[in-house]
């Protein structure tokens, strides 16, 4: 049976010892670089959070902010492109063997009200972790940089004069017309 790795931004907290202050947390310059490698990124200059816990139970929800510098690469050219990201978070973390339970059960899908659930073991729970994987659903997978535009000119991927076979055959189901853009 393999080990699961330890993650990169680890900053486990005990939830017997929750107060009602925010819980700062930043990742220093290894575990940015860490980071960056595990999400495919150039790289991660910056990343911290601000993060309220309120214990509901055995269940904690966690509302706050992360923000992050980060360089990733043009989805279309492929150069650096520097982005920042400021994003609200909120997610809970929940008794593992709960969790088991819940998903012994028939899959249901989640309202937009509905938190990510993050499951633990113990008297502990990973925010650095849940942070990190906030991060990595920030990123846009897809971000473009202003070279992006004469990249697609240039290999012929804009929609001027756009004549493929799918063209055609769309062309040619709508009986000659040519389909709305």
């Amino acid at each position: 049976m393999s080990k699961t790795p330890a993650p990169e931004f680890s900053r486990p907290i005990d939830r017997r010892q929750l107060s009602d202050k925010p819980v700062r947390v930043s990742a220093n310059a290894d575990e940015c670089a860490a980071l960056a490698k595990r999400f495919a990124l150039v790289a991660i200059d910056r990343l911290e959070a601000s993060v309220v816990l309120v214990p509901e139970g055995e269940r904690i929800d966690a509302s706050g902010k992360i923000m992050a510098r980060i360089m990733q690469t043009c989805a279309i050219s492929g150069d650096p492109l520097p982005v920042t990201i400021a994003e609200p978070v909120a997610f809970r973390f929940v008794p593992a063997a709960a969790m088991e339970a819940d998903e012994a059960e028939e899959e249901i899908e989640l309202s937009a009200e509905e938190l990510d659930e993050i499951g633990y073991t113990g008297s502990s729970f990973d925010l650095g972790e849940a942070v990190a994987q906030s991060l990595a659903l920030a990123i846009d997978p897809y971000a473009c940089g202003p070279d992006a535009e004469s990249v697609r000119e240039k290999a012929g991927l804009t929609a001027k004069g756009a004549d493929g076979p799918l063209q055609r055959a769309l062309g040619a189901a709508l009986g000659g017309k040519q389909p709305r853009k």
